[in-house]
C-alpha cells in the first residue's frame, strides 16, 4: 500500500488532507491513494484518485456522485456576445430553479423516471457554476483539431453533478468501512452510482440548454468529464473525488472564478497516479473563513468583478465570499505541478467573461 502525492516546490498541501490520505491508506483492498496538486480536506479529501480491489466505499466518493465539468460549443460569435446584455439577461432571469410545466414536457423524454426530478436542471450551490468563455490561447492545435474547437465562438463550461439524488444514495450507504465487493450491498451501491452518473450528465446538458435558451442560442457537447465516481479498471477499482480519469483523451481544468480554465493534455503514463488528474484549482480556505477574511477588503459588489474583467452573476451574498478566487489556490501551481511530474501538458487556455451562480 503507498501514499503517491503529486506536488512540486511552492505547492501548499492542506496538512489534515494528507492525514486523510494516510487513513485511507490503510483500507482493506487499497493498493494506492493518489494525491493530486489540489487536494484539500473534506469529509473525505477532494483532489484523490484511490486504487485497490475487494471494496468499494461509497464514502470516498461522496455525496455528489457524478459530479464533473461539461464544455459546450455554442453557436453564439465572439463578436455578438454582448457583456452587459447578457449579464441583464441572465440576472433578470433568476436562479435556475425547478423545470416549469412547459420544460417538464419539453425534456419528459430525456428525463424519464428518474428520481429526484424536481432538481433536474439545476446547477446548486457550493463551487458548481455555469461560465461563458472564449479560448485565449490555442498551445496545442492538435487537440483543438481534435475537438473542432472553433476560436471565434462563444464557450460554457458547466460544473454540477447528481444533486439530491446522490445525497441519498451516500445516505443509503454510508459505511466508512465500505463494501466488499462481492456483497449485496455492493452491487446495489454500484447499480445507483450508475443511476446518478447519467443524472449528472443530464443535469449539465439540461443546465446548459437552459441557459442557452435566455440568451438565443444553442450548443454542441465538446466534453463531459467526472471527477466523483468509481471506475473499474480490470481486476482494480479506482475511486475518485475531486479527480478526473487520465485515460479519457483531452480533461478540463477550470480556474477558481476569475481565473483562466484549461483543457490538458493528458500525458502516456499516469499509473504512478491512479491514472487521474486534477479537477480544479482546489480550495486554499475554509468556508467559514471568508468572510471574516475578505469583508474588509471588499464589498459585494467587487465580487462580481474579477481582475480579468469578467463578471460574477451570485444571489447569496455569502456564497460571492465563500467562493472568491482568493479562497482557492493559484490554479497555475496546480498545472506546474502536473507537468513537473510528467502528468500533463497545458493544450488550451479559455478566458472567464460571465459566470452564473444559483
Amino acid at each position: 500500500m503507498t501514499v503517491k502525492i503529486m506536488t512540486n516546490d511552492g505547492l501548499w498541501l492542506e496538512g489534515g488532507a494528507l492525514k486523510q490520505l494516510e487513513t485511507l491508506d490503510r483500507y482493506p483492498g487499497v493498493e494506492l491513494v493518489a494525491g493530486l496538486p489540489d487536494l484539500h480536506g473534506g469529509r473525505s479529501p477532494v483532489g484523490l484518485a484511490l486504487l485497490g480491489r475487494d471494496f468499494v466505499y461509497p464514502y470516498v466518493v461522496g455525496n455528489d456522485i457524478g459530479c464533473g465539468m461539461a464544455l459546450w460549443e455554442t453557436d453564439i460569435p465572439i463578436r455578438k456576445f454582448k457583456l452587459d446584455k447578457a449579464e441583464k439577461t441572465l440576472t433578470a432571469f433568476g436562479r435556475l430553479g425547478r423545470l416549469d410545466e412547459d420544460e417538464l414536457a419539453e425534456y419528459s423524454s430525456l428525463i424519464g423516471s428518474f428520481d429526484h426530478r424536481s432538481d433536474i436542471g439545476t446547477i446548486g450551490g457550493g463551487n458548481h457554476f455555469a461560465e461563458f468563455q472564449k479560448i485565449e490561447t490555442v498551445l496545442e492545435p492538435e487537440t483543438a483539431d481534435k475537438l473542432s474547437l472553433s476560436q471565434d465562438k462563444i464557450f460554457l463550461l458547466i460544473h454540477t453533478g447528481s444533486r439530491s439524488l446522490g445525497q441519498s444514495i451516500l445516505n443509503a450507504f454510508s459505511s466508512e468501512t465500505g463494501y466488499e465487493l462481492t456483497s449485496a450491498e455492493a452491487g446495489e451501491y454500484l447499480s445507483q452510482h450508475t443511476l446518478a452518473m447519467n443524472w449528472a450528465v443530464l443535469n449539465r446538458r439540461l443546465v446548459a440548454e437552459r441557459l442557452l435558451t435566455k440568451l438565443g442560442g444553442s450548443c454542441r457537447l465538446i466534453l463531459d468529464l467526472p471527477h466523483n465516481f468509481v471506475e473499474r479498471r480490470g481486476p482494480n477499482l479506482i475511486h475518485r473525488k475531486g479527480a478526473v480519469s487520465s485515460e479519457r483523451g483531452p480533461v478540463l481544468l477550470p480556474g477558481s472564478r476569475g481565473a483562466f480554465s484549461y483543457i490538458l493534455e493528458p500525458e502516456p503514463d499516469t499509473s504512478v497516479w491512479a491514472y487521474s488528474l486534477s479537477h480544479g484549482a482546489g480550495r486554499k480556505w475554509a468556508r467559514s473563513m471568508c468572510r471574516e477574511r475578505l469583508s474588509k477588503k471588499k464589498m459585494k459588489t467587487d465580487l462580481t468583478r474579477t481582475e480579468l474583467g469578467s463578471r460574477v452573476i451570485c444571489y447569496e451574498a455569502e456564497l460571492l465570499f465563500q467562493e472568491a478566487p482568493e479562497a482557492y489556490k493559484n490554479i497555475q501551481s496546480v498545472i506546474e505541478a502536473m507537468v513537473a511530474n510528467q502528468a500533463a501538458r497545458t493544450a488550451i487556455v479559455f478566458r472567464p467573461l460571465l459566470t452564473f451562480k444559483g
